[in-house]
């Protein structure tokens, strides 16, 4: 992705086959390494939670460890994020206030101009594009993106992260309306890497200075030619001298420690508030439970469980209490949706199962896998004992329909 400033002069390097110029520095290098890292495993994790339910997304989350550990990696990720974010916005003002850089990214008139230019040539009325300076409108077009969407996936993920510190503030509809920005920001920022980015960087020309630091001159001719101009006719920025360098640095010093000090303990903040709702609610105040001395009645079963002759708390059919049970237990996840390609809203998707196997095989419970995985213990729709025992009965009478 591009920078917003070059990180040192524009000055030449020669060798025996082809000259070049220097366009990045290691520093800003690293830096499009960190951020090109961290922004791949947000949209892998972030997009297999948006679409959990996609034979890719589950298959993601499986491979992560599950929904926690996919989560963990997420936020990981995001603050490595804020963290380059951060520095960048450092490193930038370094080189405005100390360095004393033309801030060369924001757009200006210029731009307007190459992009009527370049519309011109693609119909065939000019013979040539615009002459792009340090960069051009699609870079800086690109730029802004890159920075509009961090801004907005971080508040809308201090939101997700944070919802009752949000709330105390917002209304409660903020977090849902949050929820869609995210997911629809991440999907935009993923197509625009994948289709823009790749396009205009890999495919239409590879262009390695991001990687390699330096552009030949041919390149710089078809990709930079009025930088180019600027650097032969020998109006290429100059860096500063070191008694210049000293003096400034002293009043960029206290601004940064302080921009230090103020952003690294917001990012403290944005982290540890609050773990997630449950755990945050203050907890209930113990009181003593009234039991009363004398019999009560037997309360009466569930009206979903009808229970099998001579099988007590068994289900008796699909029709009459199972479909119920899993429509109340499983609706979210099977019924609502097919997560892992499972599907509990009919008999015939329970028989068919989903990427594992039969859910359900009539007549022999262990190769249903609805009781193997129930069997753990640890399914997020868990079954009681009772519904368990009650579903292997049912399944032992060979699972009715009705």
């Amino acid at each position: 992705m591009a920078q917003i400033l070059p990180a040192q002069p524009q000055t030449e390097t020669h060798s025996k086959e082809k000259k070049s110029y220097i366009r990045f520095s290691l520093s800003q290098r690293w830096e499009h390494v960190v951020m090109l890292a961290s922004f791949t495993i947000l949209g892998i994790t972030g997009l297999s939670q948006k679409y959990f339910v996609s034979p890719l997304g589950s298959g993601i989350i499986s491979a992560l460890g599950g929904i926690e550990n996919t989560r963990k990696i997420h936020h990981v990720a995001a603050i490595v994020l804020i963290v380059v974010s951060i520095y960048h916005i450092l490193a930038s003002l370094y080189r405005i206030m100390v360095q004393r850089r033309p801030i060369q990214m924001l757009p200006g008139l210029e731009d307007f101009q190459h992009f009527f230019y370049d519309l011109l040539y693609y119909i065939g009325r000019r013979k040539h594009k615009g002459y792009y300076g340090r960069y051009s409108y699609a870079e800086k077009v690109e730029y802004l993106a890159v920075v509009w969407g961090t801004l907005i996936m971080a508040i809308t993920g201090f939101m997700m992260w944070n919802p009752i510190a949000t709330t105390r503030f917002l209304p409660g509809t903020v977090i849902p309306a949050a929820k869609i920005a995210h997911g629809a920001e991440a999907v935009l920022a993923v197509l625009s890497i994948l289709l823009w980015h790749f396009y205009h960087v890999h495919l239409k020309h590879f262009n390695k200075s991001m990687w390699t630091g330096k552009l030949t001159e041919a390149e710089m001719k078809e990709e930079h030619p009025a930088e180019l101009a600027q650097i032969k006719a020998g109006q290429a920025y100059l860096p500063p001298t070191p008694d210049q360098l000293q003096q400034r640095r002293k009043v960029f010093l206290p601004i940064a420690s302080f921009l230090t000090l103020g952003l690294g303990a917001g990012l403290v903040w944005f982290t540890t508030m609050e773990k997630t709702a449950i755990t945050t609610v203050p907890p209930l105040p113990k009181v003593t439970v009234f039991v009363q001395i004398t019999s009560t009645p037997t309360p009466l079963p569930p009206a979903t469980a009808t229970p099998l002759p001579g099988q007590a708390g068994g289900l008796a059919s699909w029709t009459d209490g199972v479909g119920q049970l899993f429509n109340d237990r499983c609706g979210t996840c099977h019924v609502a949706a097919n997560f892992g390609g499972l599907s509990l809203a009919s008999y015939e998707g329970a028989l068919k199962g989903g990427n594992s196997g039969p859910a359900v095989a009539p007549g022999d419970p262990l190769s249903s896998m609805l009781v193997s995985v129930q069997s753990k213990g640890d399914h997020p729709g868990q079954l009681s004992q009772s519904e368990l025992e009650a579903i292997i009965n049912w399944i032992k009478a060979g699972a009715p329909e009705q």
